[in-house]
């Protein structure tokens, strides 16, 4: 089983080696989407999480034991064919490749299933097509 959830790391936290304790203690795979972190700083992380199911739940709860607030991902990317004139932009920096743009008729490409919600598309498109669906 699979959740994207988002980290926020209280500035006594940030020190934590949270990835290896989620994959040596729990047997949970991490894979870091995107991160924000400085000493002494509060910090987020937006994280996917693969596992068996109730370790996934002991790993959260720990995670919320050690002071991290944790949330879901809520909603999923819509592209507005309207306003989309296959840039390939968001392309570039999807890290599941949800989004690809190639040939032979160069028109950007959209798998729903790939997608982890990260919202870095949103934040690159030019002409604001693309935006999150709760």
């Amino acid at each position: 089983m699979k959740r994207r959830l988002t980290l926020q790391f209280p500035r006594e936290a940030v020190h934590q080696p949270i990835t290896y304790r989620l994959a040596v203690d729990y047997d949970v795979a991490s894979r870091i989407i995107r991160a924000q972190m400085a000493p002494n700083q509060r910090g987020t992380m937006v994280v996917e999480l693969s596992g068996d199911i109730d370790e996934l739940a002991a790993a959260e709860q720990w995670l919320r034991g050690i002071g991290l607030e944790i949330t879901s991902a809520a909603g999923e990317i819509h592209i507005d064919p309207e306003l989309c004139v296959d840039c390939g932009i968001c392309s570039s920096v999807c890290p599941s490749g949800a989004l690809s743009c190639g040939a032979p008729n160069w028109q950007l490409q959209f798998d729903l299933r790939r997608c982890v919600v990260c919202e870095q598309c949103i934040a690159v498109c030019p002409l604001d097509a693309i935006s999150l669906s709760l």
